[in-house]
């Protein structure tokens, strides 16, 4: 079992001095009067409150570490040796016209127009972290050129230093809102699309009026919350100037950088920054309809919903209310998540796991078809990062499930190919890069695709780490064909949960899919006894 160090973490650069903790406070077994550090509560004897968060801020994503009794490691995936599924119509399978390559890995959501997906991913949420604004071309691109959709977050317009209202209090100009929708749009050709995302705030400020009207977004997503915590969006601000700005705005502000000590505090330097807070949502059924309505009444073709790992009740409400309200793709996103701004020990013991609350929304997903009821198009979301997982998730989903929602995992491919970038240009390729060539040509395996879907000229303004995403989201498929190649699923729609098989007892429990040893069980006997 591993040990769990709960009073140290990289992630809040902590570290305990002994080797011995206790389990539940993660205090050293031992503590001495003298110690220099640097524990959690050593440090946050200085540093208060900024030990919430894992930093530094703007530079990290951050994944809580919890060990769960039950995850999706705990499931493995059936093969088979016979059989093809989901091949073209009127295509009989056989070795020559059931190969791996010809897997179909497209997707799509949508209650009456459909969004295509090359590989059945998106992004998750990008929204006003910096660490999301500032790489923002690597990202979009990336997700264009990949053919999957790209989810702009929450707050971009009401944080956005160049942001204009009019006399109502409505946005007229958002230059960075304006900047992200361009960018994506200049490489998109018809699969994924760009979609924003409404919390209180950004309903307050007209951000849904604002994107459709003056971009002609067709989709927007409601949002209930997500996996890594149970609270609204949340940024750091480092400079006393744009902490008044984001209070004057309506934003909730701490510590109030309009009082005294707060200022004091800046100009002493001991205070470095402050968090800028989204209010907590409130929902009920009759507000919640009529919410949907008045963005169809705005325009908008689809309406998606992204909810997070709140209890049993609140999933009911949002399968039930989506159902009610025709959406077109609900996300359900479970603990632990990862996040770029999000207070660590949230992310560590809040919310409902991930294969926990899956397991749930199949079951409450079957009981509202079983009643005749059109069930929206669901996402999972809540810790993946490669094509295995991308399966289990379908099929244990399935045939709801079109689609799964990644965070850092989509992330990180655009943060390395941008530093890669710098690097070739500082002349300080690491090792683990530099073994490979000197060039982008000779580093991404991918580089010579991606100049032969956007042409020669047009290369020089690709970002690396767009390449970097496009030739993850290459991994992902191929590797995904090749495992639904091997449970002989020749395309999404026919992954079915009997793929799958549970290691332990207890997963059988949480999942419904059954144990190793009972899985095709009887069809096994029937073997035996014909």
């Amino acid at each position: 079992m591993n040990l769990k160090r709960p009073n140290g973490n990289d992630a809040t650069r902590t570290t305990n001095r002994s080797r011995d903790v206790v389990p539940m406070s993660g205090l050293c077994s031992r503590c001495i009067d003298g110690c220099t550090g640097n524990c959690e509560v050593f440090k946050a004897t200085f540093r208060g409150r900024e030990l919430i968060y894992p930093g530094p801020f703007g530079d990290v994503t951050a994944g809580a570490d919890k060990d769960y009794p039950v995850d999706y490691s705990h499931l493995n995936i059936q093969g088979y040796a016979l059989g093809a599924k989901g091949l073209p119509e009127g295509v009989a399978g056989n070795p020559d016209t059931a190969t791996f390559p010809v897997v179909n890995t497209e997707t799509g959501y949508g209650w009456d127009s459909k969004v295509p997906l090359r590989v059945p991913v998106f992004t998750g949420a990008l929204g006003s972290t910096e660490i999301a604004r500032k790489n923002w071309d690597h990202f979009a691109v990336g997700a264009a050129l990949s053919g999957i959709t790209l989810v702009c977050g929450e707050n971009v317009c009401g944080i956005d230093p160049e942001l204009e209202l009019d006399s109502s209090g409505k946005v007229r100009r958002a230059p960075d809102m304006d900047r992200r929708i361009e960018t994506y749009r200049r490489y998109h050709d018809g699969y994924g699309e760009i979609l924003v995302q409404l919390n209180v705030e950004d309903t307050r400020l007209g951000a849904a009026e604002y994107v459709h009207d003056r971009h002609g977004l067709e989709t927007i997503e409601l949002k209930w919350g997500q996996g890594a915590k149970c609270i609204g969006g949340e940024i750091k601000v480092g400079s006393l100037e744009r902490a008044l700005q984001l209070q004057q705005r309506g934003y909730i502000v701490t510590p109030d950088p309009s009082l005294t000590a707060s200022k004091s505090a800046f100009t002493s330097g001991a205070l470095k920054e402050v968090e800028r807070h989204s209010r907590l949502g409130f929902i009920d059924e009759e507000g919640f309809l009529q919410a949907v309505q008045e963005l169809r009444d705005i325009g908008f073709k689809r309406i998606t919903l992204k909810t997070g790992a709140y209890s049993l009740r609140e999933l009911a409400m949002s399968l039930k209310w989506g159902s009610k309200a025709r959406l077109d793709l609900i996300t359900i996103d479970g603990a632990p998540g990862g996040t770029g701004m999000s207070p660590w020990r949230m992310m560590e013991e809040w919310g409902i796991p991930s294969i926990y609350l899956h397991s749930a929304a199949y079951e409450f997903c079957e009981r509202l078809e079983i009643r005749g009821e059109r069930v929206p198009d669901i996402a999972f979301a809540g810790g993946f990062s490669s094509e295995d997982g991308v399966f289990k998730a379908l099929a244990l989903g399935a045939p709801f499930v079109k689609a799964v929602c990644m965070g850092r995992a989509l992330m990180i491919p655009g943060m390395v190919g941008k530093n890669i970038a710098k690097w070739i240009a500082d002349g300080k390729l690491p090792n683990t890069v530099g073994q490979f060539g000197s060039t982008p040509e000779e580093i991404f395996v991918s580089y010579e695709d991606v100049k032969q879907i956007v042409g020669h000229e047009e290369m020089a303004r690709i970002p690396l780490g767009a390449i970097g995403i496009y030739s993850y989201a290459q991994k992902l498929k191929v590797g995904l064909q090749q495992i639904m190649a091997g449970s002989r699923n020749f395309s999404v729609s026919a992954i079915s949960r009997r793929d799958l098989m549970s290691l332990t007892q207890e997963c059988a429990l949480v999942t419904g899919i059954p144990y190793v040893m009972d899985a095709y069980r009887e069809e096994a006997l029937a073997v035996l006894d014909s």
